[in-house]
Formats: C-alpha cells, structure tokens, sequence
C-alpha cells in the first residue's frame, strides 16, 4: 500500500515540476502587454490591461421596468445597462443625462422616482416597478420603487429610468 502512495504522491510532484518548468502553471507573476503585471495574462487586482491603476470607483446597474408590484414574479419590459466611470456607456438611450442626474442627486433613487409632477393620472392600480441593481461609486446598490400605474411611472421617474 506504501509503494502505491508514494507513486502517487511522486506522479504529482513530477507534474507540478513539469508545468511548473513550462509556464504552463498560469500562477507564474508575468509582464502584461504595455508593461502592466499580470498572473498567467490576467491583469493584477487593481490594474488595468496597462497595468494602470483604476482612477474611478465602479459606477455601473441594471435597470429594469417590471409589470406588477414585485419585481421577482413580475414580467420584465425591459431593462438596460448604464455605466458611468469614467464615462457613461451601456445601453441606456440617454447615458449621459442619467449619469447626469444620479451624480446631481448623490444616487438617491427615491428623490428621483418620487419627485414632484404636475401629470395628472387616474387612480387605476395597474403597479409598475422599477429596479437598480449593481454599484454606485463602489457601493451596491439594490433600490426598488413600486408606482401605482404606468401614467405615475412616466411622470416621477426621471432621466434614470426613462428608457
């Protein structure tokens, strides 16, 4: 049973050796293109493909219109990406104005899913809810706001959520 083990333990060994010797590893600390460091072509935690490090906390959701009140079972209409460092991007339509009007207003959600509307809409209860998803300024951010129909939807829901 020994001699079983000690076959074993010596195949390893002799296959780490063998990755080891031919950089096949990918554990082996590396020169990125550009100058950078990198672990087995990854750029290291904190740097870019260049090897710069990263000026901007993530700023990036997933916004989403949901029929119905709970965003879990209800049915999705759509949803979109945004991110906004270093510049905005995603597929939202207008990055740049919601980007905009999150930085204005500190990334509170309810000052912008809430505010005031001279919109004048019936009383139905047709709910409608609006989600954000993901990290503001490298803080997560997980924000969800139920409005009673689409009418109060598209009259308090600002840039953010217009798509």
């Amino acid at each position: 049973m020994r001699s079983i083990a000690r076959a074993g333990a010596c195949g390893a060994v002799l296959a780490l050796s063998s990755l080891l010797l031919t950089g096949a590893a990918g554990a082996v600390p590396t020169e990125a293109p550009g100058g950078g460091a990198s672990i087995g072509g990854v750029p290291a935690p904190g740097t870019s493909p260049t090897g710069a490090e990263s000026l901007y906390a993530p700023s990036a959701l997933v916004l989403t219109v949901t029929d119905g009140a709970d965003h879990k079972s209800g049915t999705v209409r759509r949803a979109v990406t945004l991110s906004c460092a270093p510049t905005p991007s995603g597929s939202h339509p207008d990055a740049v104005g919601a980007c905009a009007e999150l930085k204005e207003n500190g990334a509170k959600f309810d000052s912008i899913t809430t505010s005031g509307t001279n919109r004048v809409c019936t009383k139905e209860w047709e709910p409608v809810t609006v989600t954000a998803d993901g990290a503001w300024e490298g803080k997560r951010v997980a924000y969800v706001h139920t409005f009673s129909n689409s009418c109060a939807m598209n009259g308090g829901r600002g840039a953010v959520f217009t798509f």
